[in-house]
């Protein structure tokens, strides 16, 4: 991904709500990411407090919580997003040392201001006539590329509808210091990112099953598996019961439908990297996982979740492996 951001002339911040790891993310550092994004206010302070210094906190701001984050903003270099009058009002009335990114929708149509709505340009003039806000600049995220058959023409299209915004904002004599966007599935995709600044991947770290089935990624980039047992199995059933369930792999669906639903496959061969074709996770409860075979008891399998950033956020560490061997243990940073 690194190579990929220097090919296409854009600065890496990548999300680090997907491994919430520190030793993955020095080794993104090293590879050259400029700072890092984050989901939670816990996520930016264990990460501030391992020496991570340029953090955004990707996630429209609870105006309860602009205290705490001004805390983190006196140590680090901290920007938070509002897509919202009420939210930029109650930012600059706070007085506190934060770069302020607004959130534009760029078709995901889960958060953020409307590029061609009229309450933008009045949460645009505030922030940029404020004498306490900094700039932080757009932000959007391509969210809907994980739902989309034309990856690509999303990636395009977010590109087109941010450069239009900041175009906008200039025309109502308003500059924008930056532009983020981008996801896994957009980057992997994009062929012209001319005019962006920086995107915010996170996926990529990791990869599982939904963005192997999106053609995002080979199965031997996929990193993350789950180790699970088979602890229940009786002849009178057509199923098996491991000890995985959903508060272990999370209950997205991936590529799947809830009429046949498949919460994480099964490797057959992992030194391979093949799939059973029809061996999967077809039910969760929370702390059970049914198997749609009858298998022995005590049976171990390697699953491949659906979405590595939920599974992930449910386990306290990650353990490294090269081939059989266990060589580290990594914690995961998941307090809220």
């Amino acid at each position: 991904m690194a190579n990929r951001c220097t090919e296409l002339g854009v600065a890496l911040r990548p999300h680090v709500k997907t491994h919430k790891c520190i030793e993955i993310g020095e080794y993104q550092r090293a590879f050259g990411a400029e700072g890092i994004t984050v989901s939670t206010l816990a996520e930016a302070r264990a990460f501030a407090e391992h020496g991570f210094d340029d953090i955004v906190w990707a996630y429209p701001i609870q105006i309860n919580r602009i205290p705490e984050a001004g805390l983190l903003a006196d140590e680090i270099k901290l920007g938070v997003v509002a897509d919202s009058l009420n939210a930029i009002e109650a930012l600059d009335k706070s007085g506190l040392p934060l770069a302020v990114h607004l959130k534009i929708d760029c078709g995901y149509h889960r958060a953020g201001l409307d590029p061609k709505g009229h309450e933008l340009i009045r949460v645009a003039s505030w922030a940029s006539q404020s004498k306490n806000l900094e700039c932080g600049g757009l932000l959007s995220h391509s969210g809907h590329s994980y739902h989309s058959r034309d990856v690509k023409a999303v990636a395009d299209d977010e590109r087109k509808v941010i450069l239009k915004t900041k175009e906008r904002l200039k025309r109502a004599g308003m500059d924008v210091c930056k532009v983020s966007i981008g996801s896994t599935p957009a980057m992997r995709a994009v062929e012209d990112l001319s005019g962006i600044d920086e995107v915010r991947p996170g996926n990529y770290a990791l990869f599982d099953y939904d963005q192997l089935h999106m053609g995002s990624c080979n199965i031997e980039d996929c990193a993350v598996s789950v180790i699970t047992t088979v602890i229940s199995t009786h002849s009178h059933l057509e199923h098996s019961i491991i000890d995985a369930g959903a508060l272990a792999l999370g209950k997205d669906l991936g590529p799947s439908r809830p009429n046949n639903p498949v919460y994480a496959k099964v490797y057959k061969d992992y030194e391979a990297g093949l799939l059973y074709d029809d061996l999967n996770v077809v039910g969760l409860s929370q702390e059970h996982g049914k198997i749609n075979s009858n298998l022995n008891h005590d049976q171990k399998l390697r699953l491949l979740p659906n979405h590595s950033c939920l599974t992930v956020a449910h386990f306290d560490s990650m353990y490294v492996a090269e081939g059989e061997q266990v060589v580290d243990q990594w914690k995961i940073w998941r307090n809220r």
